[in-house]
């Protein structure tokens, strides 16, 4: 039996999971959000104990040190030394083309993480950073990194090429990596508990405050999303999604804005918070409903763009069985749900309104027992998922 410590380090946020294994047993287990805001809150849930504080936290490195110290309080704490951590999971979105499965954390791994920054200007940094935080809290555990765009690596060359010069491709590996894939493993792994025949046609759903899709056929990623780099595809919370190129070059040249701050605005003040001023989906809603016509917009707009991927994706893989939603927004908003499967009959899709309206931390079937296509809820559980690859590392 091993202990394995799982670092899950977002763009506001950090998840951790203290696990052991194989018995899946979480030990410990907890969320630091809203990092850098003034309303940062960390939860923290053990046998012992179960709080939640509002407290600052800067920036990750201070959420991380208040992780390690809670593990080892004496008096709430799950261990007693942290030389019973056996193995530290960490979750990297880009692992670029050097990266196509899980691996020991040594000093040129993380060069090579180090030098992926700029691919994913929001998430390679936080997770760089749990990675030194975490050798010197845990210095005797072994490191272990699990590449979010390793699972996209089955993507074929027709969806991830980029019709540009095919030098771009070759010397400079510029094309499409897929993010968000231990999420779109673990739910697409659990999602084959509901489907009868061995092969499927099933497309994944993760919204959060990045939300991206993914067509898996027969268990495997065949197309994405995201692309390049994490602004890509759906509307999220901070982040563009889909925009067209001549955008870009509009407002460099001829709005005067630095490519430094078309970047900023595309990663950090476009999409939902762009166009509404709020990134809490539930507060946006709330405001929709009360006729807050920004919001309202911006709910269409979302669901808008999440229906042309799964018709492009049903097109691609030449039909659908299967819809899963995975993710904080996914799992919890009934209300974008039933915005995406509305009006979508022509791929029989029928969505139970009572089964979508049930709140459920449960795997769970929410479509009609006429509808063509299974719609499911399944919560992700991206932390099992890298603990599963850290004790198959060290097994």
């Amino acid at each position: 039996m091993k202990k394995i410590l799982v670092i899950n380090a977002g763009s506001s946020s950090i998840k951790f999971q203290l696990m052991r294994m194989p018995g899946e047993i979480v030990i410990a287990s907890g969320l630091v959000e809203s990092i850098g805001l003034s309303n940062a809150a960390i939860h923290y849930k053990s046998k012992k104990m179960n709080i939640s504080e509002t407290v600052e936290i800067e920036n990750h490195q201070v959420g991380l040190e208040r992780i390690a110290a809670l593990l080892m309080d004496s008096e709430r704490g799950a261990i007693k030394s942290v030389d019973e951590i056996d193995v530290v999971g960490h979750r990297v979105v880009h692992g670029g083309k050097d990266f196509s499965s899980t691996v020991f954390i040594d000093d040129k791994v993380k060069a090579t993480i180090k030098r992926l920054f700029s691919l994913a200007p929001l998430h390679n940094p936080h997770n760089y950073t749990g990675i030194e935080v975490a050798e010197k809290v845990f210095p005797n555990a072994k490191k272990v990194a699990v590449f979010d765009t390793a699972f996209h690596q089955t993507i074929p060359e027709r969806a991830y090429k980029y019709a540009i010069p095919d030098s771009f491709l070759k010397e400079n590996y510029i094309r499409l990596y897929g993010f968000h894939g231990t999420s779109h493993k673990y739910v697409s792994t659990k999602a084959k508990d509901f489907i009868s025949k061995k092969k499927s046609k099933l497309i994944s759903i993760h919204l959060g405050n990045g939300c991206s899709i993914t067509a898996v056929q027969n268990g495997k990623s065949v197309d994405h999303s995201m692309g390049f780099g994490p602004v890509n595809g759906l509307i999220m919370g901070t982040r563009s999604g889909d925009i067209d190129q001549s955008v870009i070059f509009y407002m460099v040249n001829t709005l005067g804005y630095t490519l430094d701050e078309v970047s900023e605005i595309l990663h950090k003040k476009s999409g939902m918070i762009g166009m509404t001023g709020f990134s809490d989906l539930r507060e946006i809603e709330d405001r929709a409903e009360k006729g807050d016509r920004r919001c309202q917009l911006a709910l269409e707009m979302n669901a808008y763009r999440i229906k042309k991927y799964i018709g492009s994706y049903a097109a691609a893989m030449n039909g659908v069985d299967v819809i899963v939603f995975t993710a904080g927004i996914g799992e919890n908003s009934s209300v974008l749900r039933r915005m995406i499967c509305d009006d979508m009959d022509y791929l029989g899709i029928e969505l139970e309104d009572y089964k979508n309206n049930v709140r459920s931390t449960e795997n769970r079937i929410i479509s009609k027992e006429s509808s063509k296509v299974l719609v499911l809820v399944v919560p992700t559980n991206e932390e099992l998922e890298i603990a599963k690859d850290c004790y198959e590392m060290i097994s």
